[in-house]
């Protein structure tokens, strides 16, 4: 599958190693302002060669919309735009030809399609996200105006972790330093991670924790379209993702005593005291924050030999050439927000087609 969302939509083309990637978001309502230094400045986020811990590759990343705006706002119809590739290096995947990366797509996109791009992984490459970021950031744009702001950080690298209460943590620090961790002690000790696990050719994962504040209540279906469910699978849709969990996710170890976010009277709001919930119950949206953490494995290709097949079925060895990211989680950061942003816009726009109904 190529799109994502039913109202609110991106379908997304292009690889890596060719002309352009891009998109098509659908639905975006009309009238919306088009803020096109916003949506570079979030490409900019997650373009390669940012750091010293990022790919060397060096892309601008240039977004070029061909439709659906006019005069600095969306019109309603479709959104096409355009990101050209301008900094591949083919020949550094020449070796890869005939045999097959350990733990990536080469193996699975061979037998399922007969086929495959070996330069840059084709269309399995992370450069497919490029696409992803740009409808999340006009997703992004129109959740501003309804008060509903997302935030992601990096939150582990391999063993090295923050507390799971982001409450601890000024998230808005995420930016300050090159790997977005808010706190800058334990940006300093990951950053230093990720160079030592680098100078060894090898790679190394982690966590991304995102924080989404201001979401109204009632986003999300009751059996099926779980507001969770649909983060859950934006989630997992995102390359080297492994887990997604909400709330108090796997830590069961609690009773339901422990656990349950109890209800009182707000000065006539209903709150709850605690929010292990994560902001969803029963799949809809409670008000309060929604927090989720995503799980990213080390990346596939790495810089060191590896024992393998070729197409053929031949032992053999392999060694990755070229650039890559010793560790995603910096540059997953704006994937995560953006997908968080497309999930709920969507299900903002499903929620307006569903009113309760006072009639007598």
């Amino acid at each position: 599958m190529n799109s994502f969302g039913t109202l609110f939509r991106l379908t997304s083309f292009g690889e890596s190693h060719g002309a352009a990637v891009g998109g098509v978001i659908d639905g975006c309502p009309p009238g919306l302002e088009i803020d096109t230094d916003f949506i570079q400045a979030e490409l900019d986020r997650r373009r390669p060669g940012q750091s010293r811990i990022t790919t060397p590759r060096r892309e601008p990343d240039r977004v070029e919309f061909l439709s659906g705006i006019f005069e600095g706002r969306s019109t309603g119809a479709p959104m096409g735009f355009i990101i050209r590739n301008e900094n591949q290096h083919s020949s550094d995947y020449d070796h890869l030809k005939e045999v097959y990366r350990p733990s990536h797509a080469d193996f699975t996109y061979q037998q399922k399609y007969g086929l495959r791009d070996h330069r840059g992984g084709g269309r399995s490459s992370a450069r497919e996200t490029i696409s992803r970021v740009v409808a999340g950031a006009v997703a992004k744009l129109f959740l501003r105006q309804q008060n509903v702001l997302i935030q992601a950080y990096t939150s582990q690298v391999g063993p090295i972790r923050l507390d799971q209460d982001y409450a601890k943590y000024d998230l808005s620090m995420a930016e300050e330093n090159m790997v977005r961790c808010p706190d800058p002690d334990t940006a300093e000790r990951m950053i230093r991670l990720i160079q030592e696990v680098r100078s060894q050719g090898d790679t190394i994962g982690g966590v991304i924790t995102c924080v989404v504040r201001g979401v109204p209540v009632g986003l999300g279906e009751p059996v099926f379209g779980k507001l969770h469910a649909s983060l859950g699978a934006a989630m997992l849709s995102i390359n080297a993702v492994k887990g997604f969990a909400y709330g108090t996710g796997f830590d069961v170890d609690q009773r339901g005593s422990e656990v349950n976010d109890a209800f009182f009277n707000d000065e006539g709001m209903i709150n709850t005291r605690t929010n292990r919930s994560g902001g969803i119950q029963a799949g809809i949206s409670n008000g309060q924050d929604i927090y989720f953490r995503v799980a990213f494995k080390p990346v596939a290709t790495i810089l060191r030999e590896q024992e393998t097949v070729d197409i053929h079925g031949n032992n053999t060895i392999i060694k990755a050439r070229g650039r890559h990211d010793p560790c995603v989680l910096p540059r997953a950061v704006p994937i995560v927000e953006a997908m968080a942003a497309i999930t709920l816009l969507d299900h903002y726009l499903l929620a307006k087609t569903i009113q309760p109904c006072h009639c007598k």
